[in-house]
């Protein structure tokens, strides 16, 4: 399975896998919410890469080509240069309000527990490159959507979302229709 195209038996495979290193934790981080924790994820290498070869095989069957990959923090920020590489493209870092240095496009937007505001630096990305978002989870799909903001204000195009993890429960797909959604495990 190392470094291309997998067959569906072993792409099932790594998904088994990727549910299985999964971990909940209920009540974090506040009460009523069953976080997903993917760090054991990191304990494994090869799941790693073969997890990151997976959403790069996905990538390349998507009607336009990436130029370049957006990682959101702070779990877009360990899959996305990983997936950058497999590519041979650019990663540009969309970091929490105050952690980029330079002039910055800012936006505010609403998550599962509270609101957070995203900046990406003015010169990060150029006018009209086709961007994929890489992060770990889609949930309401408030990270996403202020994603697409920031990529907008940029004059970007947001090709696709590139995620690990779904909870298809939250219904954030709908709110980032029609930008293509890749996702590898979806919880119900």
């Amino acid at each position: 399975m190392e470094g291309g195209s997998y067959s569906p038996p072993q792409m099932n495979h790594v998904i088994k896998q990727l549910i299985d290193v999964v971990e909940d934790c209920p009540d974090f981080p506040r009460k009523g919410i069953l976080f997903k924790d993917i760090m054991p994820l990191f304990r494994h290498h090869e799941l790693v890469d073969q997890t990151c070869t997976l959403l790069k095989d996905k990538i390349l069957n998507l009607s336009k080509v990436a130029d370049v990959i957006v990682g959101v923090e702070a779990r877009g920020f360990l899959i996305g240069p990983i997936i950058a590489q497999k590519l041979g493209v650019p990663f540009v870092a969309l970091r929490k309000k105050g952690k980029l240095p330079r002039e910055c496009f800012s936006v505010k937007y609403e998550k599962e527990y509270g609101v957070d505001e995203f900046e990406i630096q003015v010169d990060a990305l150029k006018e009209n490159e086709n961007v994929v978002v890489v992060d770990d989870l889609l949930a309401t799909g408030g990270t996403l959507e202020a994603a697409e903001k920031l990529c907008a204000q940029a004059k970007c195009n947001v090709i696709a979302h590139c995620i690990i993890f779904e909870i298809e429960t939250l219904k954030g797909r709908q709110k980032l229709n029609p930008t293509p959604i890749i996702s590898l495990v979806k919880y119900s």
